[in-house]
């Protein structure tokens, strides 16, 4: 079969000129950035990261709220040659520790509060700058670098994402990956200049950061949001008049119940889902608050960015289905011997073409696991992401979901890892072991449960809860805990997960 060619691409910083210099480009409370000040103001960002990072090729972080910092760090970092690492503003000292150190970034653009929240830990190769002098950069009006020169397989940036084994992995980004990624959405969300998105997900992950990239590139405004209530996210749409807004199955569940004016909900023309499946009946919720407004649910890893979406034209008769492929992206369902399945075969998903990311940052082991050759029926070739994901294709090319390989928790949206929640709960030296899994749940999609063998047979819950709280962000919270004498083991002596697992529901149901 004739390999497909690949899709030219730019250097990322270059979304800063793609809409009308005098057009919004970014609305944040009462302050419009138009799209000439957004260049410019990421020309001056870039000289500063790189005097501050030491030359081109460093890795740079940033640790904050949707601040107008954290929103121009990705075009920034690019121009100046260096490699974004954005850190979710919801994780905790340790957790961030652990990405900086991985990562070797040689700076961390922060705010006084965080900063003190890694306490002791040593960064001797990383300097803490603080959020209020970038910003003052920003604004000051010295001469900032040109446009990048990077080349499409430049590293760009290092998102890091939960691993089914334990730490946080970071997975390396291309030039190519982000601009076609960006492309790429705001061609099947049919974007245009005159569109205001609402950007409320964390600009940590693939999906948020696409909000920003996929609106420039189409050269609309975006308007960020850290909202603490559903009726946050009611009034920033009214206030900016926003068209397009992306969420998650348990946002979604809150914003349904919420009190929307007919003039506020008639504003939205898209709504975008990706972190989790919809249900038949939050679909209906959803067009019946929203009724002007197309819905997009996806289907993505960040290791591909994005591989499928439904047409809005398929949700009402196939509200279950994952969709078709999105531009750029080629998504073979195969046999463990790399054959493509018949329809309705369940097979494993395996994402080819430019949005594959290089890998993950210095774990050979791991990306040999997840990056292999793709198969020989692939039109790209080269290496594909093979997912760990069960699906099947009906005989109209929509792909369903069928099951997920690996012990991955899909809470409120985000990824965790058992064995992380696990290792904290070790680390309290209040228990000897545990066991976290998940178990469906109608609003957040699965909430965390944690089995704990307690030392010399004390159960301190109140302990327990404290350190949790202390060390875990919000979503990793377990939201029950409970203890045990003895956990069970297989034949090789190893916690035996099935059988607590099941253990435990047998209990809940009896």
């Amino acid at each position: 079969m004739t390999k497909a060619a690949k899709p030219p691409s730019h250097p990322i910083d270059h979304l800063a000129r793609c809409g009308a210099p005098d057009a919004a480009a970014l609305l944040i409370g009462d302050k419009v950035t138009r799209f000439a000040e957004l260049d410019a103001g990421v020309g001056r960002l870039a000289s500063w990261l790189l005097e501050q990072a030491g030359g081109p090729g460093e890795r740079v972080a940033s640790w904050s709220a949707k601040t107008r910092l954290a929103c121009m760090m990705p075009l920034a970092a690019a121009r100046a040659g260096l490699i974004h690492v954005p850190v979710n503003p919801l994780l905790k000292g340790a957790q961030v520790a652990h990405i900086l150190a991985d990562s070797g970034a040689k700076l961390l653009v922060t705010n006084g509060a965080r900063a003190d929240m890694l306490g002791d830990t040593r960064l001797d190769e990383c300097a803490v700058r603080d959020l209020k002098v970038a910003e003052e950069v920003i604004d000051s009006g010295g001469q900032g670098l040109p446009l990048s020169l990077a080349e499409p397989d430049d590293l760009a940036a290092i998102l890091y994402t939960s691993g089914s084994t334990g730490r946080p992995k970071g997975v390396m980004l291309s030039h190519a990956n982000l601009w076609l990624g960006a492309e790429s959405v705001a061609s099947y969300l049919k974007l245009a200049p005159e569109d205001r998105v609402l950007a409320v997900l964390p600009l940590s992950f693939d999906y948020g950061q696409n909000q920003l990239l996929s609106t420039w590139f189409a050269g609309g405004g975006v308007a960020p949001l850290d909202y603490l209530t559903p009726r946050d996210v009611v009034k920033a749409v009214a206030r900016h008049g926003a068209t397009t807004l992306a969420g998650v199955p348990p946002l979604w569940v809150q914003l349904v119940e919420s009190d929307w004016p007919a003039e506020t909900a008639g504003s939205l023309r898209r709504l975008t889902n990706s972190g989790g499946a919809l249900t038949p009946s939050l679909i209906d919720a959803m067009r019946a608050t929203f009724p002007s407004a197309d819905i997009y649910p996806m289907y993505g890893l960040t290791e591909a960015f994005r591989s499928t979406y439904l047409d809005p034209k398929f949700v009402a008769d196939h509200p279950t289905s994952m969709g078709r492929a999105i531009p750029h992206a080629e998504i073979l369902v195969c046999r463990p011997d790399g054959t493509i399945t018949a329809d309705e075969e369940p097979g494993e998903l395996v994402h080819c073409g430019p949005l594959v990311a290089k890998g993950y940052w210095q774990d050979a082991e791991r990306t040999a696991q997840r990056f292999k050759p793709a198969p020989r029926a692939s039109q790209y070739g080269g290496m594909a992401v093979w997912s760990g994901d069960t699906v099947r294709r009906d005989a109209n090319h929509l792909l369903y979901f069928v099951g997920r390989d690996d012990a991955m928790i899909k809470t409120a949206g985000n990824r965790v890892s058992p064995t992380e929640v696990e290792d904290v709960a070790v680390a309290s030296g209040l228990v000897y072991e545990a066991v976290a899994f998940g178990i469906p749940d109608e609003r957040l999609g699965a909430a965390i449960i944690l089995i704990v063998r307690g030392k010399d047979g004390v159960a301190d819950g109140e302990g327990l809860a404290a350190y949790l709280r202390q060390n875990l962000p919000n979503f990793m919270q377990p939201q029950v805990v409970e203890w045990r004498d003895e956990l069970p083991r297989n034949p090789n002596g190893k916690l035996d997960r099935v059988a607590i697992a099941a253990d435990w529901r047998q209990e809940v149901t009896a």
